[in-house]
This record gives structure tokens, C-alpha cells and sequence, in this order.
């Protein structure tokens, strides 16, 4: 399933999220370990991610039905969205949970950042999308 950009309006890319992947080759096809973006108020860590080639898996299309897009919060929890008791359940089911375990898909940026972002080596999607 192939994740849309939100449709509601963003602002200008003013906030530093820094991408660690634990598994960059799968996530990428490159060996490149750290990526740092920048993103917009109002956009979730899932869509940035996968807007710039880290194919972070959302098997569910990023509505949080599953907790596929589990990663971890280094630095900047506070800049994010609260977590819904939805995405608790759901978090909950992921592997290798963590106190700073977050879904992806449910993290949206409402701080100035910077946001650390660290993807496990176990998230990966075998099937890479491309867009249609």
C-alpha cells in the first residue's frame, strides 16, 4: 500500500528530524546509516520518512490498525503529537517495545525540533513500493 502525503495544509520545512537506521540497506538500498531532514509542521514522521526514500513498512496504510511503523523516539517526544490510547493498544503489539517506542504513522510534528528518529533493524518492508 503505497502512503499518500496528508492532505491538509503544511507549513515550510523548518523542522531537523534526523533518521538512524539500524538496517539502512533495507530500508534504502544504500548503506547511508543517518539521514537528516526537514520537515513541516502538521506532517507525520511516517509520511516524511517515506517522502524521502525510508521505506519504513505501514502494512495497515498508516491508519493505526497495526504497529508495523514502530520506531523509536531519541530526542524530541515533546515535539510530537500525544499518543491516543489507539496508538497504545497498537504499540503495545510491537516488538522490541520500548518507554520511547512510538507508531510513525501517529507522531505528528507540532514542535520546532530537532527530532531524533531511530528505525530498527527488524522494520523493514520486504516488498518495496514504489508509487503508482
Amino acid at each position: 500500500m503505497h502512503l499518500r502525503h496528508s492532505d491538509h495544509e503544511h507549513g515550510p520545512k523548518v523542522v531537523k528530524v534526523t533518521y538512524k537506521l539500524e538496517d539502512p540497506e533495507s530500508l534504502t538500498g544504500e548503506d547511508k546509516d543517518t539521514i537528516e531532514l526537514m520537515a513541516s509542521k502538521g506532517e507525520h514522521l511516517l509520511e516524511v520518512a517515506v517522502e524521502n526514500g525510508i521505506n519504513i513498512e505501514h502494512a495497515c496504510g498508516a491508519v493505526c490498525a497495526c504497529s508495523t511503523c514502530h520506531v523509536y523516539i531519541e530526542q524530541g517526544m515533546d515535539e510530537l503529537s500525544e499518543a491516543t490510547e489507539a496508538e497504545d493498544d497498537r504499540v503495545e503489539e510491537a516488538p522490541g517495545l520500548q518507554r520511547n517506542s512510538r507508531l510513525s504513522c501517529q507522531c505528528e510534528i507540532e514542535g520546532d525540533g530537532p527530532i531524533v528518529v531511530r528505525v530498527p533493524a527488524w522494520n523493514r518492508n520486504a516488498v518495496k513500493e514504489v508509487p503508482h
